[in-house]
């Protein structure tokens, strides 16, 4: 057995339906695309719609880009736990995923997820690129079009309202400061198959021992 054929047998029991559901959605553009709940300082939930950009090579962990300025990143840093769930219309199918964010950023992370962070932001359009020039994101813009600090956020993880006017992107090779990764690490999976009579829903968790365990559940 090669190493490739070691590392596809190690991953999660629940990869392969979220596999089949994404091919059979292809054609949906939205079908990458999902819900990502965080926790604010004040314990309110907070949620969103982000891109799926992949899985890790050799792990379970879902890749999401952001940038280090938003409220996402500095909920993160307060509170790591979160939960997806994407929806599949084509084959009405749902997944909730529970587990862990880790934001890999300019500076606080190894060579190898630097690594990752350089391989992300080459596989994005120029477009995105530029997103991650532009004003504090969640800031009040003013008429000028320039963007103060959020008066939500609580503590600073980036420059001043003052110097976050957009910033020029000189090298499309070098990622921006603000460019950041996510690393969702999943502990739970709910996959829920509301087409048929019954109904389908089963749950993966993983164990102390880092096993994945399967369970049927009532829908």
């Amino acid at each position: 057995m090669s190493n490739q054929d070691e590392a596809q047998g190690a991953l999660a029991p629940w990869r392969e339906p979220l596999a089949r559901a994404l091919h059979r959605n292809r054609a949906l553009a939205n079908s990458r695309y999902f819900q990502l709940a965080t926790v604010r300082p004040d314990g309110r939930p907070a949620n969103r719609t982000v891109v799926f950009r992949g899985f890790r090579d050799g792990s379970d962990a879902l890749i999401l880009i952001s940038d280090r300025r938003s409220q996402k990143n500095q909920q993160i840093q307060r509170n790591a736990w979160s939960e997806i769930c994407w929806y599949f219309p084509k084959t009405r199918e749902q997944f909730r995923i529970s587990g862990k964010l880790h934001a890999v950023e300019e500076t606080t992370d190894s060579a190898v997820t630097q690594a990752l962070r350089m391989q992300i932001w080459t596989a994005i359009s120029h477009k995105a690129q530029e997103q991650f020039g532009w004003p504090m994101p969640g800031g009040i813009r003013t008429d000028d079009g320039e963007k103060e600090s959020s008066s939500e956020t609580s503590f600073s993880t980036g420059p001043s309202s003052a110097s976050c006017a957009s910033l020029p992107i000189a090298e499309p090779q070098q990622p921006a400061p603000h460019f950041s990764v996510i690393l969702i690490t999943p502990y739970r999976v709910d996959h829920l198959k509301l087409r048929g009579e019954p109904q389908n829903r089963y749950r993966y968790d993983l164990d102390e021992k880092q096993q994945w365990r399967q369970i049927s559940l009532n829908p």
